[in-house]
């Protein structure tokens, strides 16, 4: 007896221990869903009052751009905790072939001692701001606000050294690690010149442990600024700067819409209209599998993400039309190829922002392109169709006819997205904060599928964990990219390749090669916040269209996640359908062989970028 009460007694503050973490995990779902809301209800309230003649609210636009910096943060940190940061892989792979049961420490401890540096940048950067005295919103201290960057970078670090170890002992070596380099910084017992090869040497063999990808971003952005003698504060004010762009919460508002219809029945109900429509035909399937891939890959942004959400209702579809195993398995991790240069595509709004050029012409310069990679999927689609599936319907007919009814709120969607913009009442923000809300209130009042105590708030906090990962990696890859630009490499870049060739089709070639590698090792928005500022230069030293430009390195970048053996979404699909990613990877190989051909009709056939834009 007295043994069961000592047990329950030393299990009590355990289970308390738990319940706190999931109460506190409720509450800041909680508070990161009702950030996003509010995101959507701002822009969608400025549209209301200017149709009713109204002059709006004067400090919308600011209260928007630092409710996207709140939404990124919070993400971010939320994200650390439940171990979802974006990475590039987990480094199993190393420790199984080591066996070396700390390498978990030793990247966290990397890890950490980067977020802790990214940190005291944010430090700096608030230290300054309180000096200069700033304001935004017109009444709140400017350094106040800036405290969430030091903030959320402190929160990610004790996250990352908490899931170092199991034990104590673990955690204490991880934090030992992640300090070290920092007190010997600070103390400036090595001269800053010398930091540069161990510093990338350190952010490496974290990346290779499989370390988040901000860490190896950062890192290389604080090794640098640090050997170079640069003020770390400049590190935070460029994650500011991009964070808070204007035209950049149109990125997580487009998210939000695309992440609730596709926890609803909207895959279902897609799916099963474009069935009605053409499933019918031989090789009808693979366009359902196109169709709903394109429309969630264009709003979510990620084609990894339409693999996990549309996986379980086409592999099963295309297998019982009589589809080989292989080729459903390369069908339904291709298909979402083209959404990415579909509007309202993340990558698409990413680019014109780094690239500064109009978001609604980078949307019509991207259509006809989308069009082609769509057609040569569907190509070979139908050329892996099974034979003798004939059609039975001829024309519309009460099946068409209910599937269209059931979907008809879904069918609005782009109506209400692009519409809205190019319709001409509407900035890209506001047109995504509508479309947002549009997903929201179908999903909550039409289709009751999601409610508003458990299910909103769930969807709004899986949507917040990827942006918040994603804003996170752009914010710290800002201050890389503008190293490079104060370095001058764009200028040394165009000197360098305009010394090789003078053509521009033989520069475009090459374009081409080193975009597909980059699409293979890095994630596309990494990419984009990286290369365009090197790229831009050397393409208008060659006349080439900025939005041609943009078009050519999405199609590359996009083609890099099919790219086998590494490919980001063989890897979604690996994980999604159980299966080894060689299997996955030569189920694409032909697919991969025909989108090759569409990147370069599109690279070398210009017009299909300009001719909507002109």
């Amino acid at each position: 007896m007295n043994a069961t009460l000592t047990i329950d007694h030393l299990d009590q503050p355990v289970e308390n221990g738990l319940a706190l973490q999931a109460r506190m995990q409720t509450m800041e779902s909680w508070f990161l869903a009702a950030a996003l809301g509010a995101l959507m209800l701002l822009p969608a309230t400025e549209i209301l009052f200017r149709l009713a003649g109204g002059s709006g609210i004067a400090v919308a636009g600011e209260m928007t751009q630092h409710l996207t910096l709140l939404v990124g943060i919070l993400g971010a940190v939320l994200a650390a905790e439940r171990g979802r940061l974006l990475a590039l892989g987990s480094g199993d792979f190393i420790q199984e072939k080591i066996g070396f049961a700390a390498l978990p420490v030793v990247r966290n401890g990397i890890a950490a001692g980067v977020s802790s540096g990214l940190c005291i940048a944010g430090l700096d950067f608030v230290v300054f701001e309180h000096s200069a005295g700033g304001l935004v919103m017109a009444v709140v201290p400017l350094w106040l606000v800036l405290l969430l960057l030091p903030s959320g970078f402190a929160i990610i670090s004790l996250h990352l050294l908490y899931k170092a170890s199991g034990n104590w002992r673990g955690r204490l070596l991880a934090l030992c690690i992640a300090g070290g380099p920092l007190v010997l910084a600070v103390s400036g017992s090595i001269e800053r010149e010398y930091w540069l090869l161990p510093g990338l040497v350190l952010v490496g063999i974290a990346l290779l442990l499989g370390a988040p990808i901000f860490v190896a971003l950062g890192g290389v952005a604080l090794v640098l600024f640090w050997s170079h003698d640069l003020p770390l504060a400049a590190l935070a004010l460029d994650h500011y700067g991009l964070v808070v762009n204007p035209t950049l919460p149109a990125i997580p508002l487009f998210t939000a819409a695309g992440y609730l219809l596709a926890e609803g029945g909207a895959p279902r109900r897609l799916v099963t209209l474009f069935h009605a429509v053409c499933g019918n035909v031989r090789g009808g399937l693979a366009l359902v599998a196109i169709a709903a891939s394109v429309f969630f890959t264009c709003l979510t942004g990620a084609s990894g993400v339409a693999i996990l959400a549309l996986g379980g209702l086409l592999m099963p579809m295309l297998l019982t039309s009589g589809y080989r195993d292989r080729d459903a398995l390369g069908l339904v991790t291709g298909a979402g190829t083209a959404g990415v240069l579909t509007p309202p595509s993340m990558p698409l709004i990413l680019y014109a922002v780094v690239a500064q050029v109009g978001i609604e012409q980078m949307f019509l310069g991207s259509l006809i392109p989308a069009l082609v990679m769509a057609a040569l999927t569907l190509a070979w689609g139908l050329m892996k169709a099974p034979r003798g599936w004939s059609t039975q319907q001829a024309g519309p007919t009460p099946e068409i006819a209910r599937a269209a009814w059931d979907a008809k709120w879904e069918l609005l969607l782009p109506i209400v997205a692009l519409g809205s913009l190019f319709g001409g009442f509407a900035t890209p923000v506001e047109a995504a904060a509508l479309t947002a809300l549009y997903a929201l209130l179908v999903q909550t009042l039409v289709h009751h599928e999601l409610t508003w105590r458990g299910g909103v708030p769930r969807v709004l906090t899986e949507c917040g964990l990827l942006v918040g990962g994603i804003l996170l990696i752009l914010g710290v890859a800002q201050g890389l990219t503008n190293f490079i630009i104060d370095q001058r490499i764009p200028d040394l870049a165009v000197d360098w390749v305009t010394a090789i060739t003078t053509s521009p089709w033989l520069f475009l070639l090459a374009l081409n090669g080193l975009l597909l590698v980059a699409g293979c090792l890095v994630d596309v928005f990494s990419a984009i916040i990286i290369l365009t500022p090197i790229l831009a230069p050397v393409g208008l030293a060659y006349g080439i269209d900025p939005i041609h430009l943009g078009v050519v390195i999405l199609a590359n970048l996009e083609l890099g996640y099919l790219t086998p053996p590494v490919g980001m979404n063989l890897f979604y699909a690996a994980y999604r359908f159980e299966r080894p990613i060689l299997e996955v990877g030569r189920s694409v190989l032909s697919l991969f062989a025909m989108l090759a051909i569409g990147v370069l009709v599109i690279t070398f056939i210009p017009w299909l970028s300009t001719v909507l834009v002109r």
